[in-house]
């Protein structure tokens, strides 16, 4: 890997520029449904139009959501196909759960088979599709890791459902404090890594041969690498850097949180059973402001703003356990599809070939299975 201080992006006061433009506290609005779905229409992306940089480059996205009509962001396979299909070479992408579609009825444990379903019929029109658009090609659904011994009868069920698509779990562990005033508060029980029975839980994954994915607040990171030093025999994913928090009572503080989310990253890194999902952070929780912004970003700003993170994520994991991600539709609040590829290519630019291919789907090939 050339020197990450030589990648292309900001030089290394980029960051401290960055804090003095943005000493305000934040607060994202809260939003209906009918709010959000207006925030991602193309007629405010479209204002930012790019040259796609390496348009031959093949991207695996390991990160996407898809809702109906009456989910909390609304976006459905065309919506995935449009994006997708929006200038940058994405084969194939993964599902994340999201709590679309669930069961109605049943028991709760497994209600969210609904989604499994779901998913699985959106995945089969991608297969069956003649036009060279992207393939959903796993995806990683949501158990409830404390149910003991019946997780393992309810990951086959997962299993028959997906008709071969189910590649692991995804429990997330975010606890929101009630005085975040969050966008988007996880609800997890607190302390909930480290609880025996969910312990227990995500070492049967690692058995299983199946994925642990999770997403939590930068105050839970140090909880995490518990964790993955309990379970060293499961494949461990983290999601969005560990969402570290800008906005309300943390916008003030956001260069102290930034310190140490590097000294708690490079120490999670040291967890050999851990990968890391490189994107997430244009979530307007993190307090870039851009949602609802006159213009959105572009990648140059995207570069100027992220790539810190993004470099240290890479120095301390390397690439081959780095794989970039769109965390689509919820990043689509503040940038397109396009040009948050086109910031991501621009923040490797000097990277070597190799580096490149485990970055945008070489890493994700291997640990989901693809």
């Amino acid at each position: 890997m050339q020197p990450l201080g030589a990648a292309a992006g900001p030089d290394k006061g980029s960051y401290a520029r960055l804090m003095t433009k943005s000493t305000e506290p934040t607060q994202p609005p809260r939003l209906t449904a009918s709010d959000a779905q207006k925030l991602i229409q193309s007629e405010w992306l479209d204002r930012v139009q790019e040259e796609i940089v390496e348009p031959e480059r093949r991207i695996v996205d390991p990160h996407h959501h898809l809702w109906g009509s009456n989910g909390p962001l609304p976006y459905s396979l065309d919506d995935l196909w449009a994006d997708t299909g929006s200038g940058h070479r994405v084969d194939q992408t993964i599902f994340m759960e999201c709590r679309a579609e669930y069961l109605n009825e049943g028991p709760e444990h497994l209600r969210s088979l609904g989604e499994v379903e779901f998913v699985t019929e959106m995945a089969a029109k991608t297969a069956d599709d003649g036009e060279g658009r992207s393939r959903i090609a796993a995806l990683v659904s949501h158990i409830d890791l404390r149910r003991g011994e019946a997780i393992e009868d309810i990951v086959h069920q997962h299993q028959d459902t997906s008709g071969g698509l189910f590649r692991g779990v995804r429990h997330a562990g975010a606890c929101a404090k009630e005085s975040d005033r969050l966008m988007i508060a996880g609800n997890a029980v607190e302390g909930l890594y480290g609880l025996a029975d969910f312990r227990k839980g995500v070492r049967t994954l690692g058995r299983l041969g199946q994925t642990y994915d999770t997403w939590h607040y930068h105050y839970q990171i140090q909880e995490f690498t518990a964790l993955a030093h309990a379970v060293p025999d499961t494949q461990m994913v983290l999601d969005h850097f560990g969402t570290p928090l800008g906005v309300g009572r943390y916008a003030d503080d956001r260069r102290q949180i930034f310190d140490q989310w590097r000294k708690d990253v490079r120490e999670l890194a040291r967890c050999e059973n851990v990968v890391a999902k490189l994107g997430g952070l244009a979530m307007p929780d993190n307090g870039f402001g851009w949602m609802g912004r006159e213009e959105p970003p572009g990648s140059d700003e995207f570069v100027e703003a992220q790539s810190p993170y993004y470099l240290h994520m890479i120095d301390c994991f390397g690439p081959e356990r780095c794989m970039f991600e769109s965390n689509f539709p919820v990043d689509k609040m503040s940038i397109s599809y396009p040009v948050l590829w086109n910031g991501l290519k621009k923040i490797v630019h000097d990277f070597s070939e190799d580096e490149k291919e485990a970055l945008f789907s070489g890493t994700a090939t291997r640990i989901y299975r693809l």
